[in-house]
């Protein structure tokens, strides 16, 4: 009788951790309908609007381009647990590989086609190539990337992430352009150090 006791009291404080998990795995939750930076007085219906992406529907850009309404962009985002990106994809351009940390991607494709693929905790590669009006959800914190395969016509898509600031980590520069030393990059993939420097040479921003 005390084992079953016991057991059914480890069992609940087991539980009860992985709750505790999993409530702080996203955006926290706020103890207010929402959150006013002590900056912002008065509140009006300003404040809960973004502006920042009209027009760009439709408009041209010569590389890929990416417009976020994010907490950084509309603070009235903070605790929200909710954020948007607009992707614009010219023809033949790439979104390269990166990471949300903080949240899941779902992507809307409204415009062109896309090859879009991620890779998991195993290493399998998921791929899929999306037309206009399709939906893809990109697991949270799993490298991932868009290429517009497209060499004629651009493409547009719309992303919705479950954080009101995901978080973008960048693969070719978290890798290539933040410091780690020219040896170690070359020893880790297996090539020479200048290999590794041309690498970096192009993913430095031209004048």
């Amino acid at each position: 009788m005390a084992s079953n006791t016991l057991q059914h009291a480890l069992f609940f404080l087991l539980a009860a951790l992985a709750t505790t998990y999993m409530a702080h795995a996203g955006d926290p939750d706020i103890l207010t309908d929402f959150i006013v930076p002590a900056y912002i007085y008065p509140i009006d219906g300003a404040f809960f609007t973004f502006t920042g992406m009209r027009g760009i529907l439709g408009a041209g850009t010569p590389t890929f381009n990416v417009t976020k309404a994010s907490m950084a962009e509309l603070p009235a985002l903070n605790g929200q647990s909710v954020s948007y990106a607009i992707l614009r994809y010219p023809a033949g351009s790439v979104n390269p590989p990166h990471t949300h940390p903080r949240s899941a991607e779902l992507l809307f494709l409204i415009h062109g086609e896309l090859e879009v693929g991620f890779v998991d905790t195993a290493n399998k590669l998921y791929t899929q190539t999306l037309q206009t009006g399709d939906l893809f959800v990109f697991p949270k914190g799993l490298v991932h990337y868009q290429y517009n395969t497209n060499a004629n016509s651009s493409a547009t898509a719309i992303s919705a992430f479950g954080s009101a600031n995901a978080g973008t980590v960048s693969v070719p520069i978290s890798v290539f352009a933040t410091g780690i030393d020219d040896g170690i990059l070359a020893k880790s993939f297996k090539t020479d150090v200048g290999t590794i420097q041309k690498i970096k040479a192009g993913l430095k921003p031209k004048p």
